[in-house]
């Protein structure tokens, strides 16, 4: 490491950080729905945009997830064999596509992940009714490159972590006692943009799907 660098790393490290009182800010964002209103705002939030949004339980949500790859056609699925959702589907991989493990560097398989995935699946850490987000953080069983490359996107939401707001699910996950990870994702519907010609296009700059499974 130069000496330049190590120079300014030092500094940003001495510098103490502030604290700061969010009481203020969480009052005006807390609402009080029960859990049915916040299925029911986050549904309808996510498919405004565009988003597929599947209800399912604990007994039949194995089912929905093969009925939506046959639906959609789907070769393959790439997923963690180590995360719960991951290791069930793996157990009955006969009930889906080729299943797909990550469980090499990018750099060995980058050409087959960013050319021959047919959709990727991802557990995720919660979610939010206030504005229809997904709450994912990257992990070494699941990194960001698995939500974010294929070209359809599958999201497991346990609805038990459904927040009303983003306020909400921090305070109630612990993140600032536990600490921050280095990635966070906050995914409201599949990728669009509007820059070329001030054309909504979906899929520019990541996935053009995004299916949720409510279990």
């Amino acid at each position: 490491m130069s000496n330049a660098r190590t120079a300014i790393l030092q500094r940003l490290n001495s510098v103490e950080r502030p604290v700061v009182d969010v009481s203020a800010r969480e009052s005006l964002s807390v609402v009080s729905w029960d859990k049915a209103e916040c299925i029911h705002r986050f549904t309808e939030r996510m498919q405004a945009v565009r988003a597929e949004v599947h209800r399912s339980d604990r007994g039949n949500w194995l089912d929905k997830v093969a009925e939506i790859c046959k639906t959609k056609g789907l070769n393959n699925l790439l997923l963690s064999p180590k995360t719960e959702w991951g290791q069930v589907i793996t157990q009955n991989a006969a009930q889906f596509p080729r299943l797909k493990h990550y469980e090499r560097s990018i750099e060995d398989w980058k050409e087959e992940l960013f050319y021959q995935v047919d959709a990727g699946l991802t557990s995720t850490l919660g979610g939010i009714a206030e504005t229809g987000t997904l709450i994912l953080w990257s992990s070494p069983d699941e990194p960001r490159t698995l939500s974010l490359v294929p070209p359809i996107h599958i999201a497991i939401l346990d609805t038990d972590k459904l927040y009303t707001t983003f306020a909400k699910a921090v305070k109630t996950q612990g993140w600032l006692e536990q600490g921050l990870p280095t990635n966070a994702l906050l995914i409201s519907g599949p990728s669009r943009s509007a820059d070329i010609a001030q054309v909504l296009a979906y899929g520019v700059h990541g996935p053009r799907e995004l299916v949720v499974v409510l279990v």
